[in-house]
């Protein structure tokens, strides 16, 4: 049986840093409000000439380099986005393009926003499994800056802009273990960008709305049971897991979901308060950052999970 392994990480914030500070001066609230309602102290901010391609390319190269490998060698390119370039072609194909893989393989985006690269992960998993790749190339990038009312301050002190790579390769030696996705349409009310592009106007709100508390109750819930299911039907204990590798949303619903597997702090990867939530970008971030920091080492056990407006969410056991 072929696995899929983790070759190398990578990752990239725009230079950028607004601090919570930075933006009491600009809308009603405080560092206090902010850093006690979702543990976040800076977000990152892309420049006005910088893309969602520019940042996923930038943590791709490092990816590559930690890899050891050329751009060239990958056989499968998959972004997960939520504010691509543009409407088409995708990001996928843009960034291959900025990389220069000129091999022809297959390059496309996934959009399940904040659930993003759970879904992306997981579809260059079953590539690698069925032997249609041999190494994978998989990048969550966002510029929500972008898609932000930055005069709401329930939702402007929440979001960045920034991107996180993986490099997957086929090996006999196991890598993502089990992984489960899982959706529902009926909470897309909760949290949402209404507008849509019809005769070259933009009909509806191009902003993110959003119902913080539905958002709250129903992560905790979902989160909580993903992760149960995926390391129950792994055949795994809790006890086994050496990292929580979360999506970087909120550090309330982090705690809860730690607490409700019984992990402690110390078992947690928390990059929340450096970069905000930046939704399909965040796990892959943070799992670069335990690795950069040497908290997480090889042969150790991660649990990957997120959940993102739809609802999509997901969860994934890897060993590293």
């Amino acid at each position: 049986m072929q696995y899929a392994k983790i070759l190398g990480t990578g990752s990239h914030l725009p230079a950028n840093r607004v601090s919570n500070d930075d933006l009491a001066k600009k809308v009603d609230t405080s560092d206090e409000w902010i850093t006690t309602r979702t543990g976040i102290k800076f977000r990152h901010i892309a420049a006005d000439d910088e893309k969602t391609s520019d940042l996923g390319a930038a943590a791709a190269r490092r990816a590559l380099a930690a890899a050891n490998l050329s751009a060239d060698e990958i056989d499968l390119v998959i972004v997960a986005t939520a504010t691509p370039d543009m409407q088409f072609p995708s990001t996928a194909t843009i960034i291959q393009q900025k990389l220069g893989i000129t091999n022809g393989s297959p390059a496309f985006d996934v959009q399940a926003v904040c659930a993003g690269f759970m879904y992306a992960l997981t579809t260059a998993n079953a590539y690698i499994k069925s032997g249609m790749a041999k190494k994978a190339l998989v990048i969550g990038a966002e510029t929500f800056s972008r898609i932000v009312d930055w005069n709401d301050r329930a939702t402007c002190v929440l979001f960045g802009d920034g991107a996180g790579a993986v490099v997957l390769g086929a090996s006999d030696e196991p890598g993502i273990i089990h992984s489960k996705l899982q959706a529902d349409g009926n909470y897309l009310d909760l949290l949402k960008v209404p507008g849509q592009i019809a005769g070259g106007k933009i009909c509806g709100s191009p902003y993110v709305k959003m119902d913080g508390p539905g958002v709250f109750k129903f992560a905790v819930k979902m989160l909580a049971k993903v992760a149960d299911d995926v390391i129950r039907e792994a055949g795994f204990t809790t006890d086994k897991i050496d990292w929580l590798v979360p999506h970087q949303a909120n550090k309330r619903i982090i705690d809860s979901t730690a607490k409700h597997l019984h992990l402690p702090s110390e078992k947690v990867i928390l990059t929340v308060q450096d970069h905000g939530n930046t939704s399909a970008a965040s796990i892959p971030l943070a799992l670069d950052a335990g690795i950069q920091s040497g908290q997480i080492r090889r042969d150790q056990h991660l649990l990957l999970e997120g959940i993102g407006g739809g609802f999509a969410w997901g969860a994934v056991l890897v060993k590293y």
